[in-house]
């Protein structure tokens, strides 16, 4: 004779093994409505959407920021590295090859190119009246 049919075929249009059908009246009617709805795919595509739009207008704003400074940094300890081993490669040179061994000639001749530099640098730079005047 074949099974019953699922679709509320039963005695007083209930559904054989799932209770009441919808819109019985009963309140269990969700149980219909989640068999065979839409509901957890639509549930996962929010939750999805959520996360997708958290990481690209959080997130990935923050990492960027991060790897920006993470490379600061490292630029920036490379070049004071690179500062400092080049100013030391210019005292040897100086004091072998051109003052014959004085380390204080050298000395002062560095001294005297740094001081010249930092006041050509000190000439360049804006007050903070002249960098408000130019921003307004």
């Amino acid at each position: 004779m074949g099974t019953p049919p699922r679709d509320g075929g039963g005695p007083n249009g209930a559904s054989p093994g799932l209770g009441p059908a919808a819109g019985s009246g009963t309140g269990q009617g969700w149980r219909d409505a989640t068999v065979g709805g839409q509901w957890p795919a639509q549930v996962a595509d929010t939750i999805d959407g959520v996360v997708t739009a958290f990481r690209v207008q959080v997130i990935r704003p923050l990492m960027l920021v991060a790897r920006g400074l993470v490379f600061g940094v490292i630029v920036g300890t490379m070049a004071l590295v690179v500062s400092l081993l080049l100013t030391i490669a210019l005292v040897r040179v100086l004091t072998v090859y051109v003052f014959d061994g004085r380390v204080w000639a050298s000395y002062l001749l560095l001294g005297f190119l740094f001081v010249v530099a930092g006041i050509v640098a000190w000439s360049q730079r804006r007050s903070e009246a002249e960098e408000s005047a130019e921003a307004a």
